[in-house]
């Protein structure tokens, strides 16, 4: 008797063993309708993951596969969890995959956001800590810019977020800025100091964005900039806005090795009076990006513009010619004040490290003829990290531009 134990394990064994089998056959008589990466951007994942995760549709489900592909994400996400789950697809004998990337639920982050050097205006970064509790997140930042606005402004960032304000749909966000500025030589001589220039300038914007479909996101607030003037006196002047902006962002797949993104916005600024605001324009910003994934190949074409009715804010005006429009331009030969008005567009191919682009734009004021600028380059990426050298195109000599940072 005292053997009845073990022979009856030995017995199991087999059975348990037939039972693992015939699941197994179960599952793989199934075949892979789609397969979705829920939580994490797959244009930002390697072409070999993306290759061997389009590689499961129109097959017969293999959890071996599956479990290889999770082992594959956890190695290229770290500091996230990889989950898998399967649903039943719309056709018979079909099933849905989607792999759900999780953020650890990490308290302290510490990220550049911006990072760039161009040879003709010298180094922008930004350095941002943040904290989260819950759903709130606290981020702190400093920051020191000469690529973005006409002017060079640097100082501290405080920003406060509530990414579910009561549903997943709504997020509450909070920002305090304070910065001193800087101005180039050739924006003093064209502005030839009047109240336009000011030493310093706060923000406080309050926005609430509102998830309306997937991929639509609308958000709304108002904004309260206050500026000290230079000359003739030191005072201080404000310019108070209600801003909205409405995006849409879509990463469509298909069977094979193609996949598209499109991404289109619309934003607003309206300064009045009727805020306290001592300026009173509106400022409309337009923006449309297509992205075509081929393989290792990847083409992509943005074109952006924008108009400003009435006499705007210098921080508002439109420049173009720094790291990411009219690369290889000096956006002070351009426009040194900037403009009301522009228009934009680049085309770029990328294949795996390697990038060339064409960029081409204008940038003007009402009642001005616009005059087209274009440029042209290459380089090359590591990761997150960009090395380009951009070369305008004019008469006469052309000076390359040397440019290199991080998310160009």
């Amino acid at each position: 008797m005292k053997y009845l134990p073990v022979a009856a394990l030995l017995a199991f064994v087999p059975l348990a063993a037939h039972a693992q089998q015939t699941d197994a056959n179960v599952n793989e008589r199934y075949t892979v309708e789609s397969v979705e990466v829920s939580g994490f951007d797959q244009a930002k994942l390697n072409q070999g993951i993306r290759d061997e995760i389009h590689g499961l549709v129109d097959r017969k489900f293999s959890q071996e596969k599956i479990d290889e592909i999770s082992r594959l994400l956890h190695r290229a996400l770290p500091g996230r969890t990889v989950g898998v789950k399967i649903s039943r697809g719309e056709q018979p004998d079909h099933v849905k995959i989607i792999f759900e990337v999780h953020h650890h639920q990490e308290r302290f982050d510490l990220a550049a956001p911006k990072a760039v050097y161009q040879s003709k205006q010298g180094f922008s970064a930004e350095v941002d800590a943040t904290v989260k509790v819950g759903t709130n997140s606290f981020t702190v930042g400093v920051l020191d810019d000469g690529d973005s606005l006409v002017e060079r402004f640097g100082g501290v960032r405080a920003r406060y977020e509530n990414r579910r304000l009561g549903t997943d749909r709504v997020s509450l966000a909070f920002e305090f800025d304070s910065f001193h500025t800087m101005w180039n030589g050739a924006t003093r001589d064209v502005i030839d100091n009047t109240p336009a220039l000011y030493r310093t300038r706060q923000n406080f914007e309050l926005v609430a964005t509102v998830t309306l479909a997937r991929g639509l996101k609308l958000s709304a607030g108002m904004s309260f900039e206050r500026f000290q003037t230079q000359f003739p006196a030191a005072h201080t002047e404000a310019s108070n806005a209600v801003v909205s902006t409405l995006r849409y962002d879509r990463l469509l797949e298909e069977p094979g090795p193609n996949k598209h993104r499109v991404e289109a916005g619309y934003s607003l600024r309206a300064a009045t009076k009727s805020l306290g605001s001592d300026y009173a324009y509106s400022r409309h910003g337009f923006d449309f990006h297509y992205t075509l994934w081929r393989g290792a190949h990847r083409l992509a074409a943005h074109f952006t513009s924008g108009v400003i009715g009435g006499t705007a804010s210098m921080f508002d005006r439109f420049v173009l010619g720094n790291s990411t429009t009219l690369r290889g331009w000096n956006k002070y030969d351009i426009a040194p004040a900037g403009g009301d008005r522009f228009v934009h567009n680049s085309t770029e191919y990328r294949y795996r490290a390697f990038e060339v682009f064409y960029d081409t734009g204008a940038v003007w004021n009402s009642g001005q003829r616009a005059t087209a600028r274009h440029s042209a380059g290459a380089g090359f990426h590591l990761g997150d990290l960009a090395f380009l050298v951009a070369f305008p195109i004019r008469n006469g000599r052309a000076e390359p531009v040397f440019i290199a940072g991080l998310n160009l």
